[in-house]
């Protein structure tokens, strides 16, 4: 919202949420109304190419989207180097309002503007009249109309809405307020009304000329260097045509100059150009790669969790992961991203965050959880977390968390496997397993005598076993096998604390992989669960029990760039197999936490508690 709205600032379908495609349905209906009636041959192509004109610029807006946000998770050519939180992303979760306006006008224009009716698919005089006419009086005006935004009064009232992204993504170019967003439309359709009324007017030009804007808005606003500069140097006079990245971003960040559209002719005419904007370019350009300290590998959960990724759908993301019905419509995109992700043959960068002088990065495995049950698939993927070991190790990584990996003890024995096969390796390797079993026993009420612990026995439930029995806990198991196997592990002084039972009373769960809804009803009301597992459990109890959320905890302020939800959790809150990789950098910790190796619990709480990590009830 700008610093002082001004009139018409909200977007009229603002209140009917997902639902306000609605508002072009009427066009659309009588769209297919004509063809059932007249024929394919007698409507207007021009009138039914707008929606999928509009669909078109959904996806390319998303391919902006997706290839920005992995490029600066790699950190390399990025102009500005600093992180969006999830305010920019909810101010800039309405990016797709511009196309259903966009849309709406060309409905009215290809129903009431005389010319606007029947136009054919191609006309070079039009096109080369719509190439003029932005380069002159668009270009001119938007220039002139800039600077006005920038003037107090509307700058507080409209652009500073804009302006609050210093760091921009793709879709900051086109939020705006509403009226603000109306006068450039109104100025973009120039040289689209000008062919109607001329009859000049063509399906294809008017399209193109409409992704041409998407296209270099998209561009201007994506934080990333990527135009060469032998481009000028080939053809001087394109840098008066064409802006830059990190042209634009200039304005961003200096606000008083490279007030441009996409030619900085006038700029240069009006003395407005930014002294640095050559030497920014070259520099962002010459932008290596940036050092790593801490890698967190993890991997695609569900099919649709592709979604849910930081390159992902950006507001998608931004909340914690839960299925949708219109995910559902998807499944084709969705099963062709599982195929291409299989097929791709290495880890990839899909966020990275700063904490003090510590950078973290998150690698995607590229698999899904089903794959780790195929047995075909085992040594494939044992392939993947190796080669991106070693690649972290050779980034100079202090540290590699293998988050979700964990899932395949089975594998690689939380990890022991890389350690035998390179005992020189110079990152180390956590598996989280002494914050994950700090956060359960920290999240036990106080007083608590007796907990009950069902589920599959992960590394975690045993640390948390152990560690419950030394402070005189009695936990109860209901699975006998499990009962048998764990009590021989435990101290002679601490193992008459582990108990088997079919049906325990406490009230406090502690619950892991496997628990199924039967199991659940055999606790009482009241009961709290608490969850051990790295994935949550299906909450069968809708009663008055309660669910913790998988071992997490909430990240400090200074904790940058975090503008997505880790799977299902909450806003700002990190899973406790990922902070401990953090831990360990933050810490200088010299040794590893894989196979049967865990980490002093105290140590790690403690630390964790220290550097502003919070529990999640205490968020």
């Amino acid at each position: 919202m700008a610093t002082n709205p001004g009139l018409f600032t909200e977007w009229p379908w603002k209140r009917l949420g997902s639902f306000k495609y609605m508002v072009i349905a009427p066009w659309v209906v009588h769209g297919w109304y004509q063809v059932a009636t007249k024929g394919w041959r007698e409507v207007d192509a021009g009138y039914l190419a707008i929606l999928p004109s509009m669909l078109l610029r959904i996806v390319h807006n998303q391919a902006w989207i997706t290839a920005s946000r992995l490029q600066n998770a790699r950190g390399r050519c990025q102009i500005v180097d600093r992180g969006i939180e999830f305010d920019q992303v909810d101010r800039e979760r309405n990016w797709d309002d511009q196309i259903i306006l966009s849309a709406i006008l060309l409905y009215l224009g290809a129903l009431y503007l005389p010319g606007g009716q029947h136009v054919p698919a191609w006309r070079t005089d039009g096109a080369v009249l719509i190439a003029l006419l932005h380069a002159g009086p668009v270009e001119f005006l938007y220039y002139w109309f800039h600077r006005a935004l920038h003037h107090h009064f509307l700058y507080t009232r409209y652009h500073s809405h804009h302006h609050s992204s210093i760091v921009t993504e793709p879709i900051t170019s086109v939020i705006h307020p509403f009226a603000e967003l109306v006068a450039y439309e109104v100025l973009f359709s120039i040289p689209m009304i000008a062919c109607a009324l001329t009859g000049t007017a063509s399906i294809f030009p008017i399209v193109a000329y409409v992704l041409y804007i998407d296209l270099m808005n998209n561009m201007g606003h994506c934080n990333f260097e990527f135009v060469p500069i032998w481009l000028f140097k080939w053809f001087p006079p394109l840098k008066y045509l064409m802006y830059t990245p990190s042209f634009h971003s200039l304005h961003h960040t200096q606000f008083r100059t490279n007030y441009s559209l996409f030619m900085p002719f006038y700029d240069y005419i009006y003395n407005t150009m930014d002294k640095s904007s050559d030497a920014l370019h070259e520099k962002s350009l010459e932008g290596k790669e940036e050092a790593v300290d801490v890698v967190h590998l993890t991997h695609l959960t569900s099919l649709h969790s592709v979604y849910h990724m930081r390159p992902g759908f950006a507001g998608f993301a931004s909340k914690p992961y839960a299925s949708k019905w219109y995910m559902r419509m998807m499944w084709p995109v969705s099963w062709l991203s599982m195929v291409l992700t299989w097929a791709y043959g290495s880890a990839f960068t899909v966020e990275r965050n700063a904490m003090k002088k510590t950078r973290m990065q998150s690698w995607a495995i590229p698999r899904y959880t089903f794959h780790y049950g195929l047995d075909w698939e085992k040594e494939a993927i044992n392939g993947l977390i190796e080669k991106a070991i070693c690649e972290a190790d050779k980034k100079g990584a202090k540290v590699v968390s293998l988050g979700l990996l964990n899932q395949a003890h089975t594998l690689n024995g939380n990890g022991e496997l890389y350690l035998l096969k390179y005992p020189k390796l110079g990152v180390r390797l956590v598996d989280g397993t002494s914050l994950a079993a700090a956060v359960v026993v920290n999240s036990i009420p106080q007083g608590t005598g007796q907990v009950v612990l069902a589920g599959n026995i992960s590394k975690v439930a045993r640390v948390v076993v152990a560690a419950l029995c030394r402070k005189n806990v009695q936990v109860i198991m209901t699975n006998k096998q499990d009962y048998h196997l764990l009590k021989p592990a435990l101290p002679e002084g601490v193992a008459d604390n582990l108990l088997f039972s079919k049906t325990g009373m406490s009230k406090v769960w502690l619950i892991g992989d496997g628990l199924d809804a039967a199991e659940q009803f055999k606790a009482q009301k009241g009961t709290k669960f608490i969850t051990y597992s790295q994935f949550p459990p299906r909450m069968a109890r809708k009663d008055s029990c309660t669910y913790s959320t998988t071992p997490a905890m909430v990240v400090p302020k200074i904790l940058k760039n975090v503008h997505s939800c880790e799977n299902w959790l909450p806003r700002r809150v990190m899973s406790a197999w990922r902070i401990v990789g953090i831990l360990h950098a933050l810490e200088g910790w010299n040794e590893h936490e894989c196979g049967d190796k865990v980490l002093d619990m105290e140590k790690v709480w403690s630390a964790a508690a220290m550097h502003g990590f919070c529990p999640v009830t205490e968020a």
